[in-house]
């Protein structure tokens, strides 16, 4: 298959206009870290939480699977519940809610109610990432929404790099719930901060639900979601179960596995960063081969993982090319969506997930089963390798589509003097 067509620029994931982002995309994207950070953080605390709470591990790995699920459903349902209400109000309101589950979870000792305070936190945080992104594209303005799109994927991606892994090393000292009662506190601060920082005006709605929900017509528009749910299916069938793979097989000591959960950070930071910048000329080609250069990756996991270096490897390169895939992936179905990107944006988030529920919840049966710690990079194997039906097939079809980013307003303007339509794509 060619790729010589693929020369459609997409808005860059770095921004084009030059000047400074306002502080409160900054604000918002540590809440993102937050909540990057309690989604991924149990795959490092999976034995601790075992232990504790009585269950097996793969059991305590559900708990990855129902922030997931969490997320699905509550993005989607709360952008559009939340599409009249006072930005400032559902912010402030999804950070606390966030902060009571981390309450409940740090002080229950019955799995049952982590499991639901999980899903609960969940919810909040789907509310909070789909105003967010609102709030930032708008304060930032037309030309620069872009960037400040993945200035909030970035503090969600900077949560594999720095929260993850200070997570799981506390939780080494403390047990699991020491990072729990952490970002039950950070997540407290986060409220009262943004309470402060963003305005208190009330949102314009420029977009009718009619037309959020017309936009979902697009074919191409579902094959850049359906290419988001199965690639990080791939990559979290494989890193929700990666700290028995690297304790038991790889024999490195429990206490080294944030090290490596580090490496996989910083791996996925960079993937995020090569991402923005490739896709901007050659998304296809981008998706296409950090795709396939994913699926070889987990793939070598199998015979590999024996070895702690060759191990630490292989998990910093499955960071680096499975994120590669998702600002392309998400800045195209934005494209798609046109003029009306926020049921899209959530149902972004919701592919993600989607993908890391069945991931995970595919990868902990296969843990159970015969084939033992070979069976999530197998099944990651496999999923990574069914991201390039999606992405083939938009190859051929054609990314190319003079779709608009929306940044929505709220009032006050923050002395903008942008015109509030739109960003067109470039051809």
């Amino acid at each position: 298959m060619s790729t010589q067509g693929d020369t459609t620029r997409m808005p860059s994931a770095s921004g084009t206009t030059p000047g400074k982002l306002p502080f409160v995309v900054w604000v918002l994207a540590a809440g993102t870290f937050l909540m990057g950070t309690t989604e991924f953080v149990v795959a490092g605390l999976l034995p601790e939480l075992a232990g504790d709470l009585g269950v097996s591990v793969s059991h305590a790995g559900l708990l990855i699977a129902a922030f997931a699920v969490g997320m699905i459903v509550g993005s989607p349902t709360m952008a559009m519940a939340t599409l009249r209400l006072p930005q400032r109000r559902t912010l402030v309101l999804a950070l606390s809610v966030f902060c009571l589950g981390h309450l409940v979870a740090a002080l229950s000792t019955s799995f049952t109610i982590v499991l639901a305070a999980r899903v609960v936190t969940a919810l909040a945080t789907g509310a909070f990432w789909s105003v967010g992104f609102v709030v930032a594209t708008a304060a930032a303005g037309p030309h620069r929404a872009t960037r400040a799109t993945g200035v909030m994927i970035g503090g969600l991606t900077l949560a594999n790099v720095v929260g993850v892994p200070i997570g799981s090393f506390a939780g080494q000292f403390t047990g699991w719930r020491g990072p729990f009662w952490a970002l039950a506190a950070l997540s407290g601060l986060a409220a009262v901060f943004i309470g402060r920082f963003i305005p208190a005006g009330e949102q314009r709605v420029e977009v009718t639900l009619r037309a959020e929900v017309r936009a979902l017509r697009q074919g191409r528009l579902w094959l850049a979601l359906g290419a988001a749910m199965l690639i990080m299916g791939g990559v979290l069938a494989t890193y929700t179960y990666v700290t028995p793979l690297l304790t038991d097989r790889a024999g490195i000591p429990a206490g080294a596995v944030p090290l490596v959960l580090i490496a996989f950070g910083v791996g996925a930071l960079g993937g995020t960063t090569t991402g923005g910048r490739l896709g901007d000329r050659r998304p296809m080609a981008t998706t296409i081969t950090a795709a396939a250069a994913t699926a070889l990756v987990l793939f070598l996991m199998i015979p590999l993982a024996g070895n702690p270096v060759t191990a630490t490897l292989l998990v910093f390169l499955m960071g680096l090319t499975g994120f590669t895939v998702n600002p392309v992936v998400t800045a195209l179905a934005m494209r798609f969506a046109g003029d009306a990107p926020t049921l899209t944006s959530a149902l972004t988030t919701s592919a993600f997930n989607t993908g890391i529920a069945a991931g995970s919840a595919i990868a902990g049966t296969a843990l159970d089963s015969s084939l033992g710690l070979t069976g999530p990079p197998l099944v990651g194997t496999v999923i990574a390798a069914l991201t390039l039906l999606p992405l083939i097939a938009l190859a051929v079809h054609g990314p190319s589509h003079r779709g608009r980013i929306v940044a929505r307003s709220s009032a006050p303007e923050h002395g903008r003097r942008d015109d509030p339509a739109q960003v067109p794509s470039q051809h």
